[in-house]
């Protein structure tokens, strides 16, 4: 099964970046012992619209698109707020269902459009603070490698 972050915005240069591909680096080397094809981080471009909920809706329609058909996994902070353990099973499950690929979706600054929302098969929240979506980018990275370390049975993971 392939997994791959889509978000909005770039990461610059800096430790958020450096952080970032440190997980996905790990992630990418435990996930093919897991069942896993390599982890994919797109960066798509923020929109320009004036407007913030026309800026939503333009950013919401390119993550369905790029989306396609996969399996849509949307981090927003209304929504379900899981453990690591039970995220590793969404995803063992869905690998063993069948699942061809997962794609994360993390939206811009203004949050993500209802649409992406909607075709989500699960809708994630790391809690309900205001978090700027590049640590978000980070903390996903790193919840991905902690799930594929729990699906392998690494000791990476040892929360309680």
């Amino acid at each position: 099964m392939k997994l791959t972050v889509l978000a909005i915005g770039k990461l610059k240069s800096g430790p958020e970046r450096d952080l970032a591909e440190r997980y996905r680096g790990r992630a990418e080397a435990l996930g093919r012992a897991a069942g896993f094809a390599p982890l994919e981080v797109i960066e798509v471009a923020e929109s320009r619209a004036r407007r913030e909920d026309d800026r939503r809706a333009q950013e919401g329609r390119v993550l369905v698109e790029r989306a396609g058909a996969d399996l849509l996994v949307a981090l927003d902070q209304c929504g379900q707020s899981i453990t690591s353990e039970a995220l590793a099973q969404r995803l063992a499950g869905w690998r063993d269902q069948g699942a061809g690929a997962a794609v994360f979706a993390i939206g811009g600054a203004d949050g993500l459009d209802a649409a992406v929302r909607c075709k989500a098969a699960l809708v994630l929240s790391f809690g309900a603070l205001t978090i700027p979506h590049q640590i978000v980018r980070v903390l996903l990275l790193e919840q991905i490698y902690r799930c594929l370390t729990i699906i392998a049975g690494h000791p990476y993971h040892r929360g309680g």
